[in-house]
């Protein structure tokens, strides 16, 4: 008996429909086949054909808009204003790589003319990037829409010229189905070739798509343990391919003695409000806020303590990230000299959970194996007293790599906000002064990604113009006769595309 994906309420905790069965074997087989088969036709496409792409896939989503964001409000209980803001997000996604391909500094290309050197007479050489062939792509529960079926993942994918098969996430199955449907009637209307985006469901058919000899990357947000045991796959393959996940990410926020005497409640609401936001669910949740020993230091926590008494009871995206979180919590308190401020949530409906502080020391945080440096994922902060630079400069040091790491400061300060981002930058993918790493966003030279376990490969990022690099590979062109090169390298440029020409 074939098993079935279903839609859950997270309000409920109970089932709304059955959305498909679990894909098998040969399903998966022929959504890469058809990707396979997409590929040639969506490589010739060009700039020009894969921007028109980008843009129908963006118009077709936009036409459902309302309805996909009713449904995914059904699976999620993000709720407005949230998911129209991130509807809106995905569309701006998919036009803004229409524009980097038109662009066309994402190629890469160089000439280098055949010339004479001290090693003798060289070759005339000629570099692009090409596609590299279809992408399995896994999206995350907590973005149904910026980072699932028509996430930011897809959108560089396509661009790049590479078809997509997806995996729809257990947490909103119902969505993933819908915007795939949109999705391929944009293609379509593009006149791109079938197969440009395939749609899978069930956790054994995504193991089975990061196998596929067809498949030439992987890109994964998700849990730390989740990502890993679909890394291991994909290295153990018998021609092993990349691995692109975004994982766990503690994410500290440091605030300095001066910034604590200056705005210590405004500072602490903040806080409070980000690692809260979207029930905690996000990536790049401050999961952690390093706090000075004394009086300024207590008006912080005692802030913080308020704030997040005064936050609502919400529903988690699903049963297994609320049992996760109140597991969590409950190691964290186990902790010698963790004291936990929680309310009581039971008999809350579905998966609701509250927001939880947890106040601790330096020394306690430091104790190797601490649940205090894990990331947990919801609206829980911890919150670490340290009592000089010293002490602080050593817990950061103790860090794990983050996707961001933030550093408030007092007014005119720079000497010891300078120390932290020089500790900060060797762990985290991206720094900021004054603010909270909630929200991400897109542009040219956004980073989001960060040494293990932020991510498995802190080179390359999963926001951003940049993101399109995961999924081209360099090819030289030796001394190749113009008539037989793409159009991106001949000598009369056809397509007008930025080169840089290596003068000799």
């Amino acid at each position: 008996m074939v098993a079935v994906v279903r839609s859950i309420d997270p309000r409920t905790g109970q089932t709304v429909e059955d959305v498909a069965p679990e894909s098998t074997a040969a399903d998966v087989d022929a959504a890469v086949e058809a990707a396979l088969a997409a590929s040639p036709g969506l490589d010739a496409l060009g700039i020009a054909g894969r921007a028109r792409l980008l843009e129908s896939m963006a118009d077709a989503l936009e036409a459902d808009g309302e309805a996909l964001v009713e449904l995914a409000d059904r699976e999620t209980a993000l709720g407005r204003p949230r998911l129209p803001g991130e509807l809106a997000r995905t569309l701006y996604q998919l036009r803004f790589f229409a524009g980097v391909i038109r662009d066309g500094a994402h190629l890469e290309i160089i000439v280098d003319p055949a010339h004479d050197s001290p090693m003798g007479r060289l070759a005339d050489v000629r570099r692009l990037l090409v596609p590299v062939g279809p992408i399995a792509m896994f999206g995350a529960s907590n973005f149904p829409f910026a980072f699932s079926v028509a996430g930011g993942d897809t959108a560089a994918a396509i661009a790049a010229g590479c078809p997509v098969v997806a995996k729809a996430h257990s947490s909103h199955p119902a969505l993933s189905k819908a915007v795939h449907a949109a999705l391929v009637r944009g293609a379509s209307a593009a006149g791109a070739p079938e197969g440009t985006i395939g749609l899978v469901f069930g956790r054994e058919a995504g193991n089975a798509l990061v196998q596929h000899p067809g498949i030439r990357a992987v890109a994964f947000t998700g849990s730390t343990a989740g990502g890993r045991a679909l890394f291991d796959l994909a290295c153990a393959r018998p021609d092993p391919i990349p691995f692109y996940g975004e994982l766990g990410s503690l994410n500290p926020l440091t605030i300095t003695p001066a910034a604590a005497a200056e705005r210590a409640v405004e500072i602490a609401e903040g806080w409070v409000g980000s690692f809260t936001l979207g029930t905690g669910q996000f990536c790049t949740k401050p999961g952690l806020a390093l706090v000075p020993d004394g009086p300024d230091g207590d008006v912080f926590r005692d802030a913080a303590v308020a704030k997040a008494a005064a936050v609502g009871v919400t529903p988690m995206l699903n049963g297994s990230m609320q049992r996760a979180y109140l597991a969590g919590i409950e190691r964290m308190g186990d902790v010698g000299g963790a004291a936990v401020h929680a309310r009581d949530t039971s008999g809350a409906e579905g998966f609701a959970v509250a927001p939880t502080l947890v106040e601790t020391t330096t020394d306690a945080l430091r104790e190797a194996g601490s649940p205090l440096l894990e990331e947990c994922f919801g609206p829980v902060g911890v919150l670490a007293r340290y009592r000089d630079e010293a002490d602080l400069l050593a817990t950061l040091g103790r860090m794990e790599g983050s996707l961001t790491a933030a550093v408030h400061v007092g007014e005119g300060e720079t000497d010891l906000p300078a120390r932290v981002l020089a500790v900060a930058r060797s762990f985290a993918g991206r720094v900021l002064v004054n603010g909270y790493p909630t929200g991400v966003a897109v542009n040219w030279s956004m980073m989001h990604g960060g040494p293990w376990p932020a991510s498995t490969n802190a080179g390359h990022t999963s926001v951003g113009a940049t993101s399109i690099r995961r999924f081209l590979r360099p090819v030289a062109f030796q001394n190749v006769p113009d008539a037989l090169l793409p159009d991106e390298l001949r000598d009369a440029n056809p397509l007008a595309l930025p080169r840089r020409t290596v003068a000799h």
